[in-house]
C-alpha cells in the first residue's frame, strides 16, 4: 500500500500533529496526485473537535486540494500526469443509487466525504488533504485552469463552489441586486464571483473594518449592520442575500431587506435554531432556504468560470507545521481570506 505523510488529529481535545498512514492501491480508473496546497476551511476545525459528533479519528483533515497527476489508471481518459488538479468536498457519490445524479449528487443519499467519511464499502476510511498524496477515482478529480496558480485556487473547491451554487441557483447577474452577509473566507469569493456575474453586490459585515476591500474586489456597497439604520435604508432592497455567517442574527432583520419574492439563503450553521416569525415571509411573499457545495459537474463549471475572469481567493500561505495556530486565528477571524498549506513544507 502506497505510503502517505500528513498531518492528523488523534482525538478531539489534541491539536493536530505529524501522522503517516496508508493510501488504497490505485485502481484502474483512479488518479494519483501529488498535493501542493491544501485550503484550510472553518468545517476542518468544526470536524477535528468533532463539534458536529460525526468525526471519525485519526483524522487527516482537508477538502480543498490543488495538485498535481504523477499517475492515471488504465481506463483513466480525462487526465494525464502533469495536469493541475482539485479535490473538493467528496470522493463518491450516489453510492446507495442506481445511477448517478450529476446534477445533485451532493444532496443525495451515499455522499462520501474527502474525509472523516466511510467509502462505499462501508469499512476504508477517507484521509484528506493535509497530505502529500491522494488516490481519487477519476469522476470526482478536477480540472484547474492553466492560468491559476494552485495556491490561490485551492479554497476554490470549498469556498468557491459553497458561493457559486447558490449564485448561479439563483441566478444573480446583471439587474440583480444581491447582498453577501459577512465578509470572511467564504463572503470575499461571493463578492468576487457575484461581481463577475454582474449582480450589483452589497456587503453586509458587522463593521466597516473591511470595506476598502470589499469594494476592491467588487462590491458597489458596503454597509455595517451593527448601525440600526442599515436596516431602516436598506429594507426591501435586495432580490437574494446570501449569509455566510454561522452567527446567532437577527432573521427577520435580515428578511425584511428582501424584495417581494426575493430569497435568503444559508450557508452558515448556527448554533442555535433559526428564529423566524412568519410575517417576514407572507407579505412579500420571501423565501429562507439553504445551500451546500456543488455537484462535480458545477464545481467543474465554477472553475472553468473563475479561469475565464481570473479569480481564485485572497490567502495566507502556512506552513504546516502551524496549523494549529492557524486554527486559533481563523476563530478570531485574524486571516484575509483563506490560509492555505503549502505541502512542501511537511518535508521541511
Amino acid at each position: 500500500m502506497p505510503i502517505a505523510k500528513g498531518y492528523a488529529a488523534t482525538d478531539a481535545t489534541k491539536p493536530l500533529e505529524p501522522f503517516t498512514f496508508e493510501r488504497r492501491e490505485p485502481n484502474d480508473d483512479d488518479v494519483v496526485i501529488a498535493i501542493k496546497y491544501c485550503g484550510v476551511c472553518h468545517s476542518d476545525i468544526h470536524q477535528t473537535r468533532n463539534e458536529w459528533g460525526i468525526s471519525i479519528f485519526p483524522m487527516v483533515p482537508g477538502h480543498e486540494i490543488a495538485g498535481v497527476v504523477t499517475a492515471v489508471g488504465s481506463k483513466v481518459s480525462k487526465f494525464k500526469v502533469g495536469d493541475h488538479v482539485g479535490v473538493g468536498c467528496f470522493v463518491d457519490s450516489c453510492v446507495h443509487c442506481q445511477t448517478r445524479d450529476v446534477d445533485t449528487e451532493q444532496y443525495q443519499p451515499g455522499l462520501v466525504q474527502t474525509y472523516s467519511s466511510y467509502e462505499a464499502d462501508g469499512k476504508t476510511v477517507t484521509q484528506g488533504g493535509y497530505s502529500d498524496s491522494i488516490v481519487v477515482k477519476e469522476g470526482y478529480v478536477l480540472s484547474i485552469p492553466d492560468n491559476l496558480p494552485l495556491d490561490a485556487a485551492a479554497p476554490l473547491l470549498c469556498a468557491g463552489i459553497t458561493l457559486y451554487s447558490p449564485l448561479a441557483h439563483w441566478q444573480a447577474g446583471p439587474g440583480k441586486k444581491v447582498a453577501i452577509v459577512g465578509m470572511g473566507g467564504l463572503g470575499h469569493m461571493g463578492v468576487k464571483l457575484g461581481a463577475a456575474m454582474g449582480a450589483e453586490i452589497t456587503v453586509l459585515s458587522q463593521t466597516l473594518s473591511k470595506k476598502e476591500d470589499g469594494l476592491r474586489l467588487g462590491a458597489k456597497h458596503y454597509y455595517a449592520t451593527s448601525d440600526a439604520e442599515t436596516f431602516i435604508k436598506l429594507a426591501g432592497t435586495f432580490d437574494l442575500i446570501i449569509c455566510t455567517v454561522s452567527a446567532d442574527i437577527d432573521w427577520n432583520a435580515y428578511l425584511n431587506l428582501l424584495k417581494v419574492d426575493g430569497t435568503m439563503v444559508l450557508l452558515g450553521v448556527p448554533e442555535k435554531p433559526v428564529p423566524v416569525h412568519a410575517f417576514s415571509l407572507i407579505p412579500a411573499r420571501r423565501n429562507l432556504s439553504g445551500s451546500m457545495i456543488g455537484s462535480i459537474k458545477e464545481t467543474q463549471e465554477m472553475l472553468d468560470f473563475c479561469g475565464k475572469h481570473n479569480i481564485t481567493s485572497d490567502i495566507e500561505i502556512i506552513d504546516i507545521k502551524d496549523i494549529n495556530k492557524a486554527y486559533d486565528r481563523v476563530l478570531k477571524s485574524d486571516v484575509r481570506y483563506r490560509f492555505v498549506i503549502d505541502m512542501a513544507t511537511l518535508d521541511a
